[in-house]
């Protein structure tokens, strides 16, 4: 009943699964150059919960087994219990700098909200019910990678996924019976999914009358059969050399699109079919949403805390640390890590019960997501301007290094009071794949957009917000000094 290892993970995903890149299908992605250093980063999650060091600050016993899980899994029922489940899942993210948006604790922490919520689904169909319990306990007691797609693929966003030329261009139901339901079509976007032993899918994005047969929500094996994953390029693949691309040779966790080639569905896998409404409701009337989200900005404040300190070590490469204008640009940096650190406790101090369950407030986290999403790319930009032509002012490559005459020109021009030449071009070539390689822009656009757009998250912050607080507030400053009278005469006059 030990905890779940790196080697257990890795020896899961050793499972036939179909996935292409590069026009080519992978055998094991364990090993392929595309896959391998992200999956040994995946592997080195569990390897870290199952250090009998950290067992206490990242585990849990499973009530049903007794073996110890990722506090991914724990269920809150006080503000304490909260706080220790963020804790371990802000140690986590630590292990990948918060550059893995799609940890497994992110869909974990999705289902562990979907599972709050059971009273919902018991009212809307005991069995779907059942079988979201029953997964829930399944994937908590075996610790399970999963990612998610709940998006469909853009196509024309002027009409319903109905109205669109291809009726499966969207994966929805096209058969059912005794057994399950047969599912065709393409989700978006299955980041991480390459490492990730099981997949949600559903649907997050309002659907329309008409819409009916791609509003479900189940769970499969990413080796079920049929279904395809079809990967992006591979930033590790194209990375030069960790030297080079330190973040993106281990930190790329992938994106994908996937497509169900008419993949069965058991019914014990199926917790909404083919229902507009409780597929909305999965996310928003249960603590869902608020779940997976606050996991986002657990692990966003572990990535911007490691951004604030490359801008600093970026100010002392340069010897301007001591600058009254780079001092207000690192305050600036600091007051912003700070604002997002302020809400997620104050979404903890701030939360309530959900039946027996204590969850984060649902508006500072909505307020949080609606701020960070502007505040990513704003924070990377203020540091590429503390960086200026540093960022490449580089070497091509570590080959230069290892090159006398290159190296000996490199410990003239790449000067520094706080590094070696080597560490200078050692630390900027992290940098640069922080703030601006291919890795670095793929993860502005996911930052910008893991939550949906913008006038998404807004919404969620305009409907969650006390609106009769504050408008009661104005009324009664209004109510408090009288409204002159008109002289009614001068009213008929003006009439």
């Amino acid at each position: 009943m030990t905890a779940k290892t790196g080697a257990d993970h890795v020896a899961s995903l050793r499972d036939g699964r179909d996935v292409y890149i590069n026009g080519e299908r992978v055998g094991d992605v364990t090993a392929h150059r595309a896959f391998r250093n992200a999956v040994r980063t995946a592997a080195k999650l569990y390897d870290t919960q199952a250090a009998p060091q950290n067992r206490d600050l990242l585990t849990f016993a499973s009530p049903d087994t007794g073996r110890h899980v990722s506090r991914t899994w724990q269920l809150p029922k006080t503000y304490d219990e909260l706080v220790e489940r963020r804790r371990a899942l802000e140690a986590w993210s630590e292990t990948h700098f918060g550059f893995m948006g799609r940890s497994p604790d992110h869909v974990g922490s999705c289902i562990s909200g979907m599972y709050m919520g059971l009273d919902l689904f018991e009212a809307y169909d005991p069995k779907r019910a059942a079988a979201l319990r029953d997964y829930y306990r399944y994937a908590r007691d075996n610790d399970l990678f999963l990612t998610y797609v709940i998006i469909n693929p853009q196509a024309d966003r002027s009409k319903a996924a109905h109205e669109q030329g291809d009726e499966f261009h969207s994966a929805g139901v096209v058969d059912e019976d005794a057994e399950g339901i047969t599912v065709r079509g393409a989700k978006m976007l299955a980041t991480s999914s390459i490492m990730a032993n099981e997949v949600f899918v559903t649907c997050i994005q309002p659907l329309q009358p008409g819409d009916e047969k791609y509003a479900i929500s189940f769970a499969l094996p990413m080796n079920a059969n049929g279904l395809r994953v079809l990967s992006r390029k591979s930033y590790e693949e194209a990375a030069v050399s960790v030297f080079d691309n330190p973040l993106a040779t281990h930190f790329d966790e992938n994106d994908a699109i996937l497509y169900f080639e008419d993949v069965k569905v058991p019914w014990e896998r199926v917790f909404v079919n083919q229902n507009i409404e409780m597929t909305l409701k999965q996310f928003h009337a249960t603590p869902a949403h608020v779940f997976q989200n606050y996991q986002c900005q657990i692990r966003l404040l572990v990535k911007m805390r490691f951004l604030a300190g490359v801008a600093h070590r970026i100010a002392e490469t340069n010897g301007v640390a001591a600058f009254p204008q780079v001092r207000e640009t690192l305050g600036q940096i600091a007051a912003e890590v700070g604002l997002v650190e302020g809400l997620l406790y104050g979404m903890e101090a701030k939360g309530g019960m959900a039946g027996i369950y204590y969850v984060p407030d649902r508006h500072l986290l909505y307020s949080a997501q609606v701020l960070t999403q502007q505040l990513y790319p704003k924070l990377i930009t203020a540091i590429r301007e503390l960086a200026g032509g540093g960022l490449i002012m580089l070497p091509s490559s570590e080959a230069d290094l290892r090159n006398p005459m290159l190296a000996d020109l490199v410990h003239k021009t790449q000067k520094s009071p706080a590094f070696s030449p080597e560490e200078r071009v050692k630390f900027f070539k992290l940098a640069w794949d922080a703030l601006g390689s291919e890795f670095a822009s793929r993860h502005v656009q996911y930052e910008m957009f893991y939550a949906g757009a913008a006038f998404v998250t807004r919404g969620h912050s305009y409907r969650t917000f006390d609106w009769g607080k504050c408008k009661g507030m104005v009324d009664a400053l209004l109510a408090s000094y009288p409204t002159p009278a008109v002289d009614a005469a001068a009213k008929t006059a003006a009439e």
